[in-house]
């Protein structure tokens, strides 16, 4: 598989909707996890990131602008030990409370299903990093209809073993903008991940369409002590 770049993936794509990056720095010593949300609707662009303990959570920039918070305000972020659980919904939960209770990634995501917005069907995309005595492993997932047909949900999970430095995998939720809004389809996309933490978040930032982006997470993991440096951005300030 060729290594992509992230900034032509964007740059060609108006409107990915909601994606997940997570990789390795170049260097080797960084795990690497990135989320972002973009909108076209006024509720959708009404949002922030906030951080919440070590993860985050969307909030209304306005709240007397919110119409229904129950597809839009999550916590994308949560750290559960050695393990960080990254999300486009409030399936960070379910994940994080059944892995609390001896269930793996997967098993939790069989509880769920893609998100119950008709005519879209938005995927729902997860993601998990794990570090350990100085050994990094991440997995993506998506819960998707088939061919747009909520009678059907299709389940894949991409497992990543000892993480290649400079090297990460990237998925979204949408092919590109439409009506409805078609699913993303293929295996994550293998991309370049950077060394430094500004310079990757400014990328992906101002390669993201300027119109419909909304908010940028993105995270630098010490894979020998697990600090770690986040830094957020949010079009509403």
């Amino acid at each position: 598989m060729n290594i992509l770049s992230i900034e032509q993936q964007l740059r060609e794509n108006a409107y990915p909707g909601r994606g997940i990056v997570i990789g390795r720095s170049a260097d080797g010593t960084k795990a690497v996890v990135a989320y972002f949300i973009m909108g076209r609707s006024e509720n959708s662009r009404n949002r922030i990131f906030v951080e919440e303990g070590e993860g985050i959570r969307t909030e209304a920039y306005d709240p007397s602008k919110l119409v229904d918070p129950s597809l839009i305000i999550y916590a994308p972020v949560r750290v559960m030990g050695n393990k960080t659980i990254v999300t486009n919904g409030d399936q960070t939960d379910t994940i994080y409370q059944l892995m609390d209770k001896q269930q793996t990634f997967e098993q939790a995501l069989r509880t769920r299903q893609f998100e119950p917005d008709a005519p879209n069907y938005t995927p729902r995309i997860s993601g998990i990093l794990h570090i350990e005595s100085g050994l990094y492993n991440y997995a993506l997932s998506i819960l998707k209809t088939e061919n747009g047909d909520p009678s059907s949900c299709l389940r894949f999970t991409f497992s990543y073993n000892n993480a290649q430095p400079g090297q990460g995998h990237f998925i979204h939720t949408y092919q590109g903008d439409g009506d409805p809004l078609p699913s993303f389809e293929g295996e994550p996309k293998l991309i370049s991940i950077p060394n430094n933490l500004n310079d990757f978040t400014d990328l992906l930032w101002q390669s993201l369409n300027e119109d419909n982006k909304v908010s940028l997470f993105v995270r630098f993991i010490d894979i020998e002590t697990g600090a770690y440096e986040t830094r957020i951005v949010n079009k509403n300030q």
